[in-house]
């Protein structure tokens, strides 16, 4: 396992699942490590994530406690708004949207400038989840939805930050978490595996970590619809890049 010692790092949702597994972790490992939750409790500071001055107040804490971070991973999440997409409860939907999306915007938020203003590496890292990739879980399309944001955030939030600020997502398969349902935690992989198989990608500052080998096949299955949709109907040619934002931008600065 890699060595963490000397390291500070901030975990939201730490309470259970993945976050207190992976603060557990991250502790043997040598790191200092200040969870954050909804609710306080024993070694847990409470922090609403969907509210940007409660996590203004988390990211202050840390630098008061520990005049540093390392590694941020806002990890907090929820489930609801499911059902069919017309029939879902719009105001659950809404909600899944504050904390799975607005949760992680309001953590790099907080904590990028501060990271930024450090002389020394660190990373920021954003729990998306296997539907980002494709649709794991039927009619969970607010779920679904704020996972794929989270995961087009962090890509985005990659080219804000200097070159000693990492940035990278983190695609759980199926963890055992409190948003695990009862017939289903004999299946779910357990918390304390998971974070094993993670952390040292965390340490190597991967751009995207994974875990669960079979997420592979369904993902590939939708990359393969694309391919052939492009392959039919927009076949490539020499200078297709005529009409690419990203080229155009490379020629503008001269690229």
């Amino acid at each position: 396992m890699p060595d963490y010692s000397g390291q500070v790092a901030v975990i939201t949702g730490g309470a259970g699942g993945i976050g207190g597994a992976l603060g557990k972790a991250l502790e043997a490992a040598g790191a200092q490590v200040l969870l954050a939750d909804r609710e306080a409790a024993d070694g847990i500071v409470a922090c609403d994530v969907a509210n940007l001055e409660e996590v203004e107040a988390l990211a202050e804490l840390a630098w008061q406690r520990f005049g540093r971070v390392d590694l941020l991973v806002n990890n907090a999440g929820i489930s609801g708004g499911g059902g069919r997409l017309w029939k879902a409860d719009i105001a659950a939907a809404r909600r899944v949207f504050e904390v799975n999306f607005w949760g992680v915007w309001h953590g790099c938020a907080a904590f990028a400038p501060r990271m930024a203003a450090q002389d020394h590496p660190s990373a920021i890292y954003n729990v998306a989840s296997e539907n980002a990739l494709f649709c794991a879980v039927p009619r969970s399309a607010a779920y679904i939805a704020s996972k794929h944001a989270v995961l087009g955030l962090t890509e985005s939030l990659r080219e804000d930050l200097p070159e000693h600020v990492h940035a990278g997502t983190i695609i759980p398969g199926w963890v055992l978490s409190g948003l695990t349902s009862e017939g289903g935690r004999d299946q779910a992989m357990p918390a304390e595996r998971y974070a094993e198989i993670i952390l040292p990608q965390l340490a190597a500052r991967e751009r995207f970590v994974v875990s669960h080998a079979y997420n592979v096949v369904p993902m590939t299955e939708r990359t393969a619809a694309l391919e052939a949709a492009f392959a039919r109907y927009a076949p490539r040619y020499d200078g297709d890049e005529e009409h690419d934002v990203r080229a155009y931008i490379a020629r503008l600065r001269g690229g």
